[in-house]
């Protein structure tokens, strides 16, 4: 019961749910905003600042580094009572941020420190927000629609890999990248807009639903964070899922979208266009393992299909090193990799994180959620430089297949937990 509405699984069902519809499109909107963003930082540092390769590298670097504070920020949310203000202060604080730079652009005063402090603090916004989701998800929707859930909010995201890059840069060529990045400002004022009007009841959280420590009035930020990280360790599916994608993190960051580009140009010996055409064909993989988890979960149960999701996810890049032949060849093994690792990574994100948010009770939720993207997100720069010094030292197709390998062998750890043998979800409340 939400809201004094019975929500039924079944097909389309959450698409007569106006809440979930109204955040959807939120989601969806800001989805589109960040691949232009994506593009617009990087090419206005080149262009407009004339940035060598390694500060380009550590403006990527920088979106990310905030979640090694996940762990804090996220016991600091977790002690907020609106969850929903807070996602709506977060998405306005980026907007702002992001319209600093066209204005200083427009004063001709823009610069790489600003570049900067504009990918840390929207990179903190966001770990933010997306800790705080992890508690306004769990009651947007019933346990059941779950996957439902995920699958849609998941499918808009590879849709916006399709079509965003596109979108992206024709707006860079025709108005320049501080203009387009306006766009993506706007997004975020969007889904501020959306999100605010998206109400959900949030319990606070009673002594018996929670550990007693949990529920008391005002333990310090460091007992909550350590509470959030020892939930994390302790509950069987938490662990696995953190093991297992932690590895395949690792493992797939060695061989980061940089390195496959340097791959397929210099050893596939493929033209930006073909290496284009291979990614966005890789995209389409993403959007139909999106749209297809909720059936194969199921069929086969969602445990299951979040083990099938481990292995596919990174297997493919024994493919990719392998690649051989005549040009087309090598495009279509590349394409063909690309698609079946992007439909292995939505069959194992839309199904693990739904199953993640029915095991975490209501006064843990955004602590978890800051644990789980401190190890998890965390583990990515350290890939990404292994990666790197791997391929100098033994060249590019092993490091890819050490990925491929070291990849698939994640799900060892779901094997040895109870995931495999979870077939429907159910609520905390209900776990023994």
């Amino acid at each position: 019961m939400k809201g004094g509405r019975v929500l039924r699984p079944g097909p389309h069902s959450l698409w007569r749910d106006r809440r979930f519809v109204r955040f959807w499109c939120g989601q969806s909107v800001s989805q589109f905003g960040d691949r232009i963003s994506e593009l617009a930082l990087p090419l206005m540092a080149v262009g407009a600042l004339h940035a060598s390769a390694n500060q380009v590298a550590l403006l990527t670097a920088l979106v990310w580094t905030p979640n090694l504070l996940g762990l804090f920020l996220g016991a600091w949310v977790d002690r907020r009572p609106g969850k929903r203000q807070l996602m709506l202060l977060a998405d306005l604080f980026r907007a702002a941020v992001l319209l600093t730079l066209p204005i200083a652009y427009a004063f001709d005063t823009v610069t790489l420190g600003q570049l900067y402090t504009v990918a840390l603090l929207t990179g903190a916004a966001a770990v933010v927000f997306n800790t705080a989701y992890s508690s306004f998800f769990a009651h947007l929707v019933p346990p059941e629609s779950y996957v439902e859930a995920n699958s849609k909010l998941s499918a808009s995201r590879s849709v916006s890999f399709i079509a965003g890059p596109a979108v992206g840069g024709g707006l860079v060529q025709a108005l320049t990248a501080p203009v387009a990045v306006i766009a993506d400002a706007l997004s975020f004022v969007a889904s501020a807009i959306l999100v605010g009007r998206t109400r959900v009841d949030e319990p606070v959280p009673v002594p018996g639903q929670v550990p007693v420590a949990t529920a008391s009035a005002g333990p310090s930020l460091l007992r909550r964070a350590r509470e959030g990280l020892t939930f994390v360790i302790h509950e069987p599916v938490m662990r696995a899922g953190l093991l297992c994608t932690t590895t395949v993190n690792f493992f797939t960051f060695l061989a980061g979208t940089g390195l496959l580009v340097l791959f397929a140009d210099r050893v596939l010996q493929l033209s930006p266009g073909a290496i284009g055409l291979a990614f966005g064909l890789g995209a389409t993989g993403g959007l139909l393992g999106a749209v297809a988890s909720p059936a194969i979960a199921r069929r086969i149960g969602i445990g299951r299909s979040i083990v099938v999701g481990a292995v596919v996810f990174p297997a493919p890049y024994a493919l990719i090193a392998a690649a051989t032949g005549p040009s087309w060849a090598r495009l279509g093994t590349l394409g063909a990799a690309e698609f079946l690792s992007a439909f292995g990574v939505m069959l194992l994100d839309v199904n693990l994180n739904s199953l993640q948010t029915s095991v975490v009770p209501d006064g843990l939720r955004s602590r978890v959620a800051g644990a789980y993207s401190t190890v998890n997100y965390g583990i990515r720069p350290l890939g990404a430089l292994v990666g790197g010094e791997l391929a100098t030292l033994a060249g590019l197709r092993v490091m890819l297949m050490v990925a491929a390998v070291g990849g698939a062998l994640s799900a060892v750890w779901l094997l040895a937990s109870p995931i495999p043998g979870i077939r429907v979800l159910k609520p905390a409340s209900d776990r023994s």
